[in-house]
């Protein structure tokens, strides 16, 4: 039986006749720099957030640079994050010289610990040499992290959120969707995500029309009006038409293919539950299943037994940030974030995408039971 982990193959034939409507018309118009249908996707993702301004990018990592940039972070300023996380979430910290503060997570979603920022963000102020100037929560895969605990903590210190919804696009958070929790909030549409594109792609939302008008600058050179006329340090950051055209056919399916993630993940749960730790969804949230990913102390047999029956698997993430040797001058060691270290020595994730059948779920699951049992 063949299993793909993400099966984009599926999806584009379910989808290619209004994928190839929409780039016919790309290529009638013309337009493949901020074509129209840039601003048509920004309306759209703007209505299904229920936020007053979208500003599309061309990826995921400019997503969560442009925001710091519009708060003007940068040397001396701390900004507080998770170590349990892709690496961009962090770079774009350090790209502007400013310096990110790892914070333990919560032992139930993996997502920044709430009570773990409390207590870093009070040290960071004893010690006296760093300025705390955000946070950047990660909603990990499709979780988003708990914004009702995180904003107490950021009016108190007069900290901006920057939510990392990367994974989480689609999730529901008490009543809001993900991308509308935090101050501002970036996604990504890299083709593995639940909404993703052919390519590179991202998106920031933001009720504040100010801060809005800023991100379009800077995602072109900084410009304000004139093309020639730059106002501030920008980038080449902007959404490609083509791209902008793919996440519009997408969008079209996307709620059903919301639904039938839940399904998935479901029967994932309810045949593994007894047999390794699924995972944990808080009341009153809603995932987007970015990923399905459980922790076993057999993580290695069970992977080495999915292997020889064909079925992939990925560890996300292997080595905490903390721990790399990109953030070595920080001086972390092992042991300063035990919760996050002992998640990453355990964990791995299954394939999970809405065209998984029921008996692909079960020939997955029970070659995890009997891995188990072994």
């Amino acid at each position: 039986m063949d299993i793909s982990f993400v099966d984009l193959n599926q999806q584009f034939r379910r989808l290619e006749p209004e994928l190839r409507r929409r780039f016919d018309n790309v290529f009638a118009h013309g337009q493949y720099v901020m074509g129209p249908e840039i601003m048509e996707l920004e309306r759209e993702l703007a209505d299904f957030v229920s936020v007053r301004r979208v500003i599309g990018c061309a990826s995921g990592t400019d997503a969560l640079l442009m925001p710091l940039m519009a708060y003007e972070v940068g040397p001396g300023d701390a900004i507080f994050t998770t170590p349990f996380t892709f690496i961009a979430t962090a770079e774009v910290i350090a790209l502007l010289g400013a310096t990110p503060v790892f914070v333990d997570i919560d032992p139930q979603t993996f997502n920044i610990d709430p009570a773990s920022l409390a207590r870093s963000v009070e040290r960071v102020l004893a010690a006296g040499t760093l300025r705390p100037r955000g946070i950047i929560p990660v909603d990990l895969f499709g979780v988003p992290a708990d914004y009702d605990a995180l904003k107490p903590i950021a009016d108190q210190h007069q900290l901006f959120v920057l939510e990392d919804a990367a994974q989480s696009f689609g999730a529901w958070y008490h009543g809001r969707r993900a991308g509308s929790l935090g101050d501002v909030a970036a996604t990504s549409f890299f083709p593995a995500k639940p909404l993703g594109a052919f390519g590179d792609g991202g998106a920031i939302f933001t009720n504040d029309d100010d801060f809005a008008d800023a991100l379009g600058s800077i995602r072109v050179h900084g410009q304000s009006g004139d093309r020639y006329n730059n106002v501030r340090i920008g980038l080449n950051a902007r959404l490609d038409t083509l791209q902008a055209a793919v996440v519009l056919a997408k969008m079209k399916v996307f709620e059903d293919e919301l639904d039938t993630r839940q399904r998935v993940a479901a029967r994932y749960s309810e045949r593994l539950r007894d047999n390794v730790r699924v995972p944990h969804v808080p009341e009153g949230i809603v995932s987007s299943w970015a990923q399905y990913s459980i922790v076993s102390e057999h993580r290695d047999d069970i992977r080495s037994a999915l292997t020889s029956a064909g079925i992939p698997t990925a560890i996300y993430y292997p080595i905490p940030l903390h721990l790399q040797s990109v953030f070595a001058h920080l001086g972390h060691r092992v042991g300063d974030f035990p919760i996050c270290e002992e998640i990453s020595a355990k964990i791995f994730s299954l394939p999970l995408h809405p065209y998984l059948s029921d008996a692909q779920i079960d020939l997955i699951c029970d070659r995890i039971i009997a891995a188990v049992r072994v």
